[in-house]
C-alpha cells in the first residue's frame, strides 16, 4: 500500500510517499515556513507525484494533519488532501497533529510521560500526554504552560512539538526533569504517512482539530439604520 501525507498545520510545509513494504520513504519534500503553505504545498505534491513511478495514480490513500495547530495552515492541508481524494477516488485519513509531534519518541521509548505542545498565541499551548507506548492520557486541551506542567505529574517529561521549550523552561521552573531530545517546530512527515498507513479513515476522519477558536473573527455586521422618527 502506497500513501502520500501532507502537513501545513505548524512551522512547515511537507509532503512525503510511503508505501507499506519499504522501509525508506519513497519521497520526502520539506520546507520550514510560517506563512505562505498554500503557495509552497500544491508545487511540492506535484513534485512528489513526478518522482513516483506511475504517479499519483500510484497512491492507495492520503495522509493530512488535523491540528491543532496553524488555523490557516490546517485548512490549507485539509482543503488540498480533500481534492485529491475526490479525484482520485481513494481514502484520506486525518492524523492529530499532537500524536504526529508525541511519534517521534515512540521509536526509542524512554520511562516517563510524552508530552507533545503546540504553541497556540498568548500565552497557551495546545497540549496532550501520552504513554511512552503512544496511547493517549486524555484529550487535547489548550491550557496555560503552568497548567501543562502541573499535568505532567512527577515526568520526567518527554517534550515534543514546537511549544516543547515553552514547557521546558516553566518544568525547570518547577524542578520538573525533562528531555527536548524530540524538539522540532514541525511533525515528522515521514510518521505522519506511517500513521496514516495504520488509521481507518471511517475513524479517523480528515476533519479540523479545534481545540478553541481561531483568533480571527469576522466583523460585527452593522447595525440595521432606522428611519428618523416624523
Amino acid at each position: 500500500m502506497r500513501i502520500l501525507a501532507i502537513d501545513t498545520s505548524c512551522g512547515a510545509a511537507s509532503v512525503a510517499v510511503v508505501d507499506r513494504e519499504r522501509l525508506e520513504p519513497v519521497a520526502v519534500f520539506s520546507q520550514a515556513m510560517l506563512r505562505g503553505h498554500s503557495e509552497a504545498l500544491a508545487p511540492m505534491v506535484d513534485k512528489a507525484a513526478h518522482s513516483i513511478d506511475r504517479g499519483l495514480a500510484s497512491l492507495d490513500r492520503l495522509a493530512v494533519t488535523t491540528g491543532p495547530g496553524s488555523f490557516t495552515g490546517i485548512r490549507v492541508g485539509l482543503a488540498l488532501a480533500r481534492a485529491m481524494g475526490m479525484a482520485l477516488g481513494i481514502p484520506v485519513v486525518g492524523v492529530s497533529t499532537l500524536m504526529a509531534f508525541a511519534a517521534q519518541w515512540l521509536a526509542r521509548p524512554r520511562q516517563g510521560v510524552i508530552a507533545a505542545a503546540i504553541d497556540a498565541g498568548h500565552g497557551l499551548v495546545y497540549f496532550q500526554l501520552f504513554e511512552p507506548s503512544g496511547r493517549p492520557l486524555g484529550p487535547p486541551r489548550c491550557d496555560a504552560m503552568r497548567e501543562c506542567v502541573r499535568q505532567i505529574g512527577e515526568g520526567p517529561a518527554l517534550l515534543a512539538g514546537n511549544a516543547a521549550g515553552l514547557i521546558a523552561a516553566e518544568a525547570h521552573r518547577a524542578g520538573l526533569p525533562y528531555d527536548l531530545e524530540s524538539a522540532t517546530d514541525a511533525p515528522d512527515i515521514v510518521a505522519v504517512a506511517r500513521m496514516g498507513l495504520a488509521l481507518d479513515s471511517s475513524t479517523s476522519p480528515a476533519r479540523p482539530t479545534y481545540v478553541k477558536p481561531p483568533d480571527a473573527r469576522p466583523n460585527p455586521p452593522d447595525p440595521i439604520a432606522r428611519a428618523p422618527a416624523w
